[in-house]
Formats: structure tokens, sequence, C-alpha cells
């Protein structure tokens, strides 16, 4: 290393404690102080739900115990002995390249989801998973989200947004609507009412990747939800294959892979990857919609740049906003893997930590995205940032199998509602994010002139 970088590299690290001491003294107390709430515990609880709070507590740890472990259980949802908490770039990136040590841990509840078999989301690196996923990838082509996906989404939004007389409730109206008819008119999976399909796969999504506590209620309700999908997608698939109809839809190609005898491509088999997709699609880009919305809102002169490149028909530059303030509120703030056998993270460094075998392992991408040691002006707001300095759909074997639809389809959502001129958030708590309680945004109302 020269003289020059390894001077840029030690004030970086100088910064980084400072900010860790700004944040832990300062910042992180007043943080908790302004939060809603009656009572030190409730401020607590209030403030840990803010994305800015997680940024300042990983602010504080990536200077100080970039590499956490405690004895404490991870919930009760998946078998584990403590928690780890990782949040240095680096280190996250390690823990989601070494699959072998570090495991997916969904197995369990992808088969109460599909009724007895596994989906690739649950599983490791083994030959069912190189399978099944190269199956999909035939059936959900790469250009099919230019030709289909993005002017679907594209022309729903628009159309959704024109409805509106100055005033629109994102989610139900908006955010919600949109994933759907992309399950139903590109998946292919028909037949029940949006309004259920939307409840179903958000209800499924916080039983596999939420509800770590084992919620007996959620869990009921997410397995009779996940009973009524698997019927909805049997009577679709029984119902395409009795009317021999010829759809280029991805229920269509799995059904001429099916009849060309391709391993994996029975029914079950595309009923399994089809409820994962369902799964994955509805509640994450809706999740992901509002939250980036609510970014660029608190941010007016990011909206206003956001604006102006819709306007001009910018579409890289207006989705490179969308990208940058998702990345400051991420659908998940952190990936969960399980320690495969006991191991060390971040190896040969001052901030090595030993990692026990059955030890739940939360790689920050939050945290990772705001690394200043490899994220250049972390805090700032930049629309000019390399792809590899966000990690919003995860990363590694299980990142986001539809990564390339969430891309185009999350600036599709919004474009049309940020070119409205005067876009504001409603009044009061209408104009906040509600989620009811399920982590997943029900409400949030927007105005415009």
């Amino acid at each position: 290393m020269t003289v020059p970088n390894f001077v840029a590299v030690l004030v970086l690290r100088l910064r980084m404690i400072l900010d860790g001491i700004a944040a832990l003294f300062y910042r992180i107390p007043a943080a908790i102080l302004s939060a809603k709430g009656s009572g030190l515990k409730a401020k607590l609880a209030a403030a840990s739900q803010d994305p800015r709070f997680l940024r300042l507590a990983f602010r504080a740890l990536r200077a100080f115990l970039p590499n956490l472990r405690v004895r404490y259980k991870f919930g009760s949802a998946y078998p584990n002995n403590g928690t780890a908490l990782v949040t240095r770039h680096d280190d996250v990136i390690e823990v989601l390249d070494r699959n072998a040590d570090f495991e997916v841990v969904y197995e369990p509840r992808m088969r109460a989801i599909t009724g007895g078999e596994n989906f690739f989301l649950g599983m490791q690196d083994t030959a069912l998973y190189q399978r099944d996923v190269s199956n999909m990838r035939l059936a959900m082509r790469r250009d099919d989200v230019a030709a289909i996906v993005e002017p679907l989404a594209r022309r729903l939004a628009e159309k959704l947004v024109a409805e509106k007389a100055g005033r629109i409730d994102v989610p139900p109206e908006l955010s919600l609507p949109v994933p759907t008819a992309i399950v139903t008119d590109y998946f292919g999976v028909t037949g029940a009412p949006d309004g259920d399909l939307m409840h179903w796969a958000t209800l499924m999504f916080r039983y596999l990747f939420s509800d770590v506590r084992a919620d007996p209620v959620l869990d009921k309700d997410a397995l009779d939800a996940a009973a009524a999908c698997r019927s909805v997608i049997d009577a679709a698939i029984a119902k395409r294959k009795a009317s021999g109809e010829r759809k280029d839809d991805v229920l269509g190609r799995c059904l001429v892979m099916q009849a060309a005898g391709l391993p994996g491509m029975d029914d079950l088999g595309i009923r399994n990857n089809l409820i994962g997709l369902v799964i994955g699609a509805i509640p994450t880009i809706s999740k992901a919609a509002v939250q980036a919305l609510d970014q660029l809102l608190d941010r007016p002169e990011a909206l206003v740049s956001a604006e102006q490149a819709a306007h001009d028909g910018n579409d890289a530059l207006f989705a490179a906003h969308v990208f940058e303030a998702f990345r400051f509120n991420p659908v998940n703030p952190f990936k969960f893997r399980r320690a495969a056998r006991d191991t060390t993270i971040a190896a040969g460094h001052f901030r090595a930590r030993k990692i026990p075998k059955d030890t739940m392992v939360l790689a920050a991408n939050l945290s990772a995205m705001f690394d200043p040691l490899k994220i250049e002006a972390p805090e700032s707001f930049r629309t000019d940032r390399p792809w590899g300095d966000y990690m919003l759909w995860g990363y590694g074997l299980h990142g986001c199998f539809g990564a390339y639809i969430n891309a185009a389809v999350l600036p599709a959502i919004l474009k049309p509602l940020v070119m409205k001129p005067g876009l504001r958030r409603a009044a009061g708590e209408a104009g906040q994010i509600a989620t009811g309680g399920t982590g997943f945004p029900q409400h949030f109302v927007v105005e415009w002139e």
C-alpha cells in the first residue's frame, strides 16, 4: 500500500470511529428520547422501527463491534443456539458467499407452505437447487422484463394513478395491484380475487421471513393462506391443461417443459415453484415501492430531481433515484443464515469472530450499504453510484430470483406518481406508512396539486 493510500484509509477509519462515538453517545440516545411512546421501553421499541435509528446503530457497531455474537437466541421459528450480527461490508459478503458454512434455514417452513416439498429458496447449493433454478430461468426469461413485465407494470401504474384526483393510498391502490397483475397475467396464477392473492402472499412471506418468534396465530393464518393458494394454482394448472390453451406465460412455458419430459416439471413441481414466486413478488415489490417513495419524500431536492428525470424521459436516471432512495430503507435490513459448523468470520483481521455451529447469523445488508470503508459518501443521496454498491435484494446464491423484475417494476410503479406536481404526504398519520403491526405497508396516503 502506498503512503497516500495508507493515509486515506487511516483517515476513513478515524472518521468511522468518531462517527461511531457520536452515534453511540449522542445521536442514538437523542433518537430514542424523541421517539413516540411513554417510557424508555416503548420509546426504544418505536425507535427500532425507524430506518434512521437502525443506520445509527449499525454505524456504532461497525466502529466498535463489527461482528457481535451473543447467547440470545434469534427467535424460535428456526432452531439456533445464539445470534451473531455482522455489519461490515466485506463480512456481510463473506457470510452470503460461504453457502457451505452459512446455510439458509427456510426449508421446514417452506415445506409447510408447499404441503410437503421444498422450494429452491429453502435449498442449499445442491443438484436439486440448480435444476429448479435452471427450469424457472427457462420459464422466466430475462428478455421478458423489457418485452412483457415492465410494459405491463407501466401501463397499469399509469392507469391507476390517472384515475385518482389528487390523492392515492399507495399500497392498496397502486403498489399491491401492480405486482398482483404480474402474478396473474405473466405468471399465469389466475382464479383468485386479487385481494386474496395479496393477503395470502403477505401472510406466507411473514411466516417464512419475519415471524422469528413463531406466533401461533400467524402460523395458522399463513398455513391456511398457503392451502388456499395451492388450491388456486392446482386449479389454474388443471384448467390450462384441460383447455389445451397455448399461452406464452410462465405457467404455459412450464407446461411445455412438462410435455417435453423435463425433470422437476410435473404438476406438483410447477405448483411449488409458482407459489414461491407468488410469495416473493407481491409483498416485496409493494413494500419496496412504498419505502423508496417514503425516502424520496423525506428529501425534497431528490424528489424534485427525480420528477425532472421522469418528465425528461430519462428512465435510467429516474430509476437511479428510486434505487438510491431504497438503499436508505430496504425491505429487510439483514439476511439471516445459520452456521452449519464451527467457523470464523473475518479470519486474519482484528475483528475476527468465532461462530459456533447453529448460531443464527444476521448479515446486515443495510449496514453494508453504508460502510464508509467501501461505499463513497454513504450518508449522501447520490444517483451516480455503481450498481455494486447496492445490496437491495440479497446477494449470492440466494439473491432474489426476481431481482431483474424488481429493478424494472419499481420505477414503473413510482414514475407516474412522482410526475404529479406538488407530490407530498397527506396530513397527519395518513401521510406516514402504516403497517398494522404486520411489517408490510397497508396504508400510505400521498397527495398532489
